[in-house]
């Protein structure tokens, strides 16, 4: 799919709102095979067993799988979903589409309520698990022989357990990275190699940049709407959110002022630095992805799962930057996860299972990796044949790869997810209010230590 097939199917997507059986057989009377080989009669009133009966035919098993995946995202979901139907008649998937993570979550919230949840939902919330919303499934995978523990990274396989149970299971990792114009780079004499730290990128972006009469009419870079990017460049420079002891919240550090300031001014103020917020779903992130195709930008910072939704032909990717005299960033790697709510039947959560473990699988893996740009979940994937063939020939397929491998974990919010809505509103008065960063990040880590409080006290 080109750029303007993928532009055009999100939009549609916008627009819409994001929008079998098999016949019973009956048993009959078998005939008995003498040693010779001849049929015998059977006798009246005698009943055909043993390796003679016919098994009595099952009517597959038809489950709801909810994910909030659009344009080539939810394309590839589609597709493996039908893919999956086609290999086995056992299990029907039907994909329900949500407009995004976030709504996934609340409809499922109240699906729960109901009592009439789907069988299989991408999405993974920790508190829920604890309160038995979702479904452990270590004994379906310890009677599972082709589950293969070790081949998963575990890193994205550890953030499906929660207090030593399995309850989730990584459908595909994510890390944010940079993605460039090359002809913008050249024009400007700009080597994307010497880009290691973010005070670099400033100073391309705002060689870059072009204004007019006092408005920015083509921005240097394009930070992602959202707490995520700004925390990634905190996490670069040494930040935490939590004490060791996480016991205090520490989103007020210098680190943390230091660089949600720099951002804050590299947006509203030196203006060489743009973002596209609110819409609906994934509407920003489009919009964001299509002013670096149209040629508004000269790159951004977004999702490894981008690549299936852009032209390589025009952008490069590239790793996220460090800080100087500090080293290397350390973005987030994250497992995007999928479970299996416990107010499904126990014959809905086996065949919910069956389809999670056959996404998971070394060449389905490998595909999506292939297709969408997210990072395999299995380590075998990286030997896959068709895997190490497409690396070579579109080795923007590596930079996850290479970034996760000096990546940070992902926070685990021990509030269910008070620190991250207080962090949500901080970034925003930052980016979009120009609220000093000092003073967002007090009033957010206020609000944080009162919801942490509760928990640990």
């Amino acid at each position: 799919m080109n750029w303007s097939q993928a532009s055009m199917t999100w939009k549609k997507r916008l627009r819409l709102n994001w929008k079998g059986g098999m016949s019973l057989v009956l048993a009959t009377s078998f005939a008995l095979l003498t040693a010779c080989g001849t049929q015998a009669p059977v006798e009246s009133g005698t009943t055909a067993t043993a390796s003679g009966t016919e098994a009595q035919a099952k009517d597959p098993v038809e489950i709801e799988f909810w994910y909030g995946l659009g344009g080539n995202l939810g394309d590839n979901m589609k597709k493996t979903i039908d893919a999956f139907n086609a290999s086995q008649n056992e299990v029907v998937v039907k994909g329900i589409v949500q407009a995004d993570y976030t709504e996934t979550e609340q409809k499922l919230q109240a699906a729960i309520a109901s009592k009439k949840v789907p069988a299989a939902v991408l999405s993974s919330n920790i508190d829920w698990a604890r309160k038995g919303y979702y479904a452990p499934m270590d004994e379906m995978i310890a009677a599972d022989p082709n589950f293969k523990k070790d081949d998963f990274i575990q890193t994205f396989l550890n953030q499906g357990q929660v207090d030593g149970k399995q309850y989730f299971l990584p459908m595909y990792g994510t890390t944010q990275i940079m993605y460039y114009r090359m002809d913008t780079f050249k024009e400007n004499g700009i080597d994307p190699a010497s880009l290691t730290t973010w005070e670099k990128l400033a100073e391309a972006a705002a060689k870059m940049s072009k204004q007019e009469n006092g408005k920015t009419t083509f921005y240097g870079w394009e930070p992602m709407w959202g707490r995520d990017n700004m925390i990634d460049a905190v996490l670069g420079k040494g930040g935490q959110i939590l004490s060791d002891d996480g016991k205090t919240v520490m989103i007020d550090s210098p680190e943390w002022i230091e660089t949600w300031e720099l951002f804050r001014k590299w947006i509203n103020e030196d203006k060489i630095m743009g973002i596209h917020y609110g819409g609906q779903g994934w509407e920003y992130w489009y919009k964001t992805i299509d002013d670096v195709m149209k040629n508004k930008a000269a790159g951004y910072t977004g999702s490894s799962g981008d690549q299936g939704d852009l032209d390589f032909s025009i952008v490069a990717a590239m790793q996220q930057p460090g800080w100087e005299g500090v080293g290397e960033g350390k973005p987030v790697a994250s497992a995007i996860s999928a479970g299996i709510p416990s107010a499904a039947t126990p014959e809905q959560q086996q065949a919910a299972y069956k389809w999670l473990t056959y996404f998971s699988e070394t060449s389905n893996t490998a595909s999506w990796s292939m297709n969408t740009g997210y990072i395999a979940v299995r380590q075998s994937a990286q030997q896959d044949p068709e895997f190490m063939k497409f690396s070579e020939e579109n080795p923007q397929i590596t930079v996850p790869l290479q970034q996760a491998a000096h990546a940070s974990a992902p926070f685990q919010d021990p509030t269910g997810g008070k620190i991250n809505d207080a962090l949500k509103d901080a970034a925003d008065q930052v980016q979009i209010n120009n609220m000093p960063a000092e003073q967002a990040l007090k009033e957010a880590k206020e609000k944080a230590q009162k919801e942490l409080d509760r928990v640990t006290k």
